[in-house]
């Protein structure tokens, strides 16, 4: 995923405010140096001075100037060296520090991004995603099948609740390999406690942890914002900026789709997300504890039919998983 032009430029604002530090550091360093020992001064500008004098030569049409000019500065700052160390400063006391010394705090090593700047990437991915910190615990290394019951035999499904999430764990992690070419959709459904949230997030990490962009938002927040934008007469560039990242970025998660009120507002906006995403060819994952038939009756028949004709539907059955962690005693906040 590309990253848009206002994040591209506030990483490079980080790398611009690096250098400056560390140039400012260094300076700091040279001051106190040039203090203490004055004839590290004069060699450092004998070492300026003979680089311009071999430049000279060399555009004289002297071509043994360049060797000569690094023998000259490679003796200086050898002599420097040891000055430093017989004051007890280390030899590199002098020397430009990089956070990164791989592409010297630039963010690109032989013109392309180089790791230190990928990471930059994923940790302003995730700070713009809302989820940072809850998919440290709620990702698919955390998925654990033992709260699914394995010996009855689900009429809906055909399978035990243990077999079916299996092929439902398999599905999401065929969504992330797929979405490099694929930005596909899906819809959650089933009652409160069966891991819609909980797979959404696991989703939601692996395509972070590959530089997409991924928002999440219960569905009353997404409604909030569209409305501030919308009847707010003092909104600020801030809030439009959030709605307009909505229909960018790479995945959007919307969770608990009608808790919210449902009105002519609501639904000619989620109307307007679906199909404004769907254009775009953005991922979009809504989550919602109505069966679609339900679906139909709170919203559109115009909504339901994108939802029904472009998403895939997963249903998901079976007992309340919190109410398992606590009857089995297990208070690992966050597992599944």
């Amino acid at each position: 995923m590309a990253l848009s032009n206002s994040q591209y430029d506030s990483i490079m604002r980080l790398y611009n405010r690096t250098q400056l530090s560390q140039k400012h550091a260094l300076d700091q360093r040279t001051a106190e140096i040039y203090e203490r020992i004055p004839a590290i001064r004069e060699m450092n500008e004998e070492i300026a001075s003979s680089a311009v004098k071999g430049a000279r030569q060399l555009l004289d049409g002297d071509t043994t100037a360049t060797e000569r000019l690094k023998r000259t500065i490679e003796g200086l700052r050898e002599e420097r060296q040891v000055l430093l160390a017989a004051y007890g400063y280390p030899k590199d006391y002098l020397e430009m520090r990089y956070d990164c010394p791989d592409c010297k705090d630039t963010g690109y090593r032989d013109g392309k991004k180089c790791h230190c700047f990928r990471q930059r990437e994923i940790d302003l991915l995730y700070s713009q995603s809302n989820i940072k910190e809850i998919v440290k615990q709620e990702n698919f290394s955390r998925f654990s099948y033992d709260f699914f019951d394995d010996t009855r035999i689900d009429g809906r499904s055909g399978k035990t609740a243990r077999e079916y999430m299996r092929q439902v764990v398999q599905i999401c992690r065929e969504y992330v390999d797929r979405f490099d070419s694929e930005k596909g959709n899906i819809l959650f459904t089933g009652k409160t406690g069966l891991g819609k949230t909980f797979l959404s997030n696991c989703i939601a990490r692996e395509l972070i942890e590959r530089c997409h962009s991924v928002v999440y938002l219960p569905a009353v927040e997404m409604f909030e914002i569209f409305s501030k934008e919308r009847f707010s007469y003092d909104s600020t560039d801030e809030e439009r900026d959030r709605s307009r990242y909505l229909m960018e970025c790479d995945l959007l998660i919307i969770d608990d789709l009608g808790t919210e009120l449902v009105n002519t507002f609501t639904t000619s906006q989620l109307f307007y997300v679906i199909n404004e995403r769907l254009n775009r060819k953005k991922g979009t994952i809504i989550s919602t504890n109505l069966p679609v038939n339900e679906m139909r009756d709170e919203f559109t028949d115009r909504v339901m039919s994108r939802i029904i004709s472009k998403y895939r539907v997963i249903p998901l059955f079976g007992e309340d998983i919190r109410i398992q962690m606590k009857l089995k005693g297990y208070t690992a906040a966050g597992s599944l």
